[in-house]
């Protein structure tokens, strides 16, 4: 498994896949050809499916129309056999001959990929960092050591993790602030009233078992219009899914007094889970539907706040599982193709049951049956049987909302 810093990538929204990875392709692709003029480019399945509404075509264009033109070929119906998030590029000769034809695939999270047989691409190379790739070996060597999930993260990156922590931990706030101040409507023809300082203000008039549920929604919907607004934020693990994470930890945090040592200890270890789904599994919507994105960031976010209430070792892992067991099949249907409906609101939602997965793993020994490892394959193989256009394509599901 690589680094963290691979998964908790700091930048702009609205998607990670769609925006983040298409653009980290066209800067690599323009490094490779510092003296071109003139780009073909084309996006397959999913990224040309919705890639308008994800912002695609402006972040590739943002890249390479600086230096030539580009021409941008869309194909939603055509899916490349690794992922269906294809696309293709070429340097336009002048006597109209494509050179270089480079095919990449944007794999989720902003990570890149040529292929099943190749390395995988990403801009800021990690490398590979954990020779432990399943939960269950993770959990034994916890027990023959006596360490904790977030020491095994120190171990295998180092003590200089921390600070990049930090800094993804200083991200995630500024995004739940900025989120609660910023009012508006959201960019796109849905126009979608952003709802978190309301969601907030309100929240604060409950009294103090209905506030906690309000406030963990008001700063999960805070972080997610953020993105969909296109502002800074973290892929936890992805931009789709970035406002499950920092709501429980900037509840916990704010609420709860817990550290800030102790939440970066957390953000860790929610950070491994999300790298053994990446590697066992998928964090794509346009792989596996909205389960390897919603119900990932579920799963991070039930194991953090697990640890911060001094679960054990088995609890944490308990909870990861309930966190991503109870999104397996969630679809990823965004209406208009655009990271709004119903991804906002379902950010919010899992924020909450995130909670619930914690409370509910602290009142067991951590003893269940179905393992986290199991629910990952599980989860696995439930997006390979998802029909495409529940996958990413706005093609099915509440995305034929658009068509009302």
């Amino acid at each position: 498994m690589h680094s963290l810093r691979e998964l908790y990538r700091i930048g702009i929204g609205p998607s990670s896949s769609h925006t983040m990875g298409p653009q980290a392709a066209a800067i690599q692709y323009l490094e490779r050809h510092p003296e071109a003029t003139a780009f073909d480019v084309t996006l397959y399945g999913s990224l040309a499916a919705t890639g308008k509404g994800h912002m695609t075509d402006v972040a590739i264009l943002r890249v390479l129309e600086p230096k030539g033109s580009v021409t941008l070929h869309w194909e939603p119906t055509v899916f490349l056999p690794f992922h269906p998030n294809g696309m293709k590029f070429a340097v336009r000769q002048p006597d109209g001959s494509l050179f270089d034809e480079w095919t990449v695939y944007s794999v989720g999270g902003g990570a890149l990929s040529e292929g099943e047989e190749a390395s995988p691409l990403s801009l800021p190379k990690g490398g590979e960092k954990y020779p432990l790739t399943t939960m269950k070996a993770i959990m034994a060597w916890c027990q023959e050591t006596g360490h904790a999930f977030w020491e095994y993260v120190e171990q295998c990156e180092g003590p200089e993790i921390w600070d990049y922590l930090r800094e993804v931990w200083r991200v995630m706030q500024e995004a739940v602030e900025r989120g609660i101040d910023h009012e508006g409507v959201l960019p796109g023809p849905l126009g979608l009233q952003r709802k978190a300082p309301i969601y907030y203000t309100k929240a604060k008039g409950y009294k103090a078992n209905l506030q906690s549920s309000g406030l963990v929604y008001a700063y999960a919907l805070a972080v997610s219009e953020e993105n969909a607004s296109g502002g800074l934020i973290v892929t936890a693990p992805t931009c789709g899914s970035c406002g499950v994470l920092p709501a429980v930890l900037y509840h916990l945090g704010h609420n709860h007094t817990f550290s800030e040592e102790r939440i970066l200890h957390a953000l860790a270890t929610a950070g491994l889970i999300g790298n053994l789904v990446k590697e066992n599994a998928s964090i794509s919507g346009a792989d596996v539907g909205c389960q390897g994105e919603v119900g990932v960031a579920s799963s991070m976010a039930s194991a953090a706040a697990c640890q911060l209430f001094g679960g054990s070792v088995a609890q944490i892992e308990y909870a990861a599982e309930m966190g991503l067991e109870h999104h397996l099949g969630m679809t990823c249907d965004p209406v208009c193709g655009l990271v709004q409906i119903p991804c906002i609101e379902r950010n919010a939602f899992a924020a909450a049951r995130a909670l619930d997965a914690n409370f509910y793993a602290s009142l067991s020994d951590g003893q269940h049956r179905v393992s986290f490892d199991r629910v990952v394959r599980v989860m696995k193989q439930t997006g390979k049987d998802l029909p495409s256009l529940y996958k990413e394509t706005s093609e099915g599901g509440l995305a034929k909302l658009s068509e009302d």
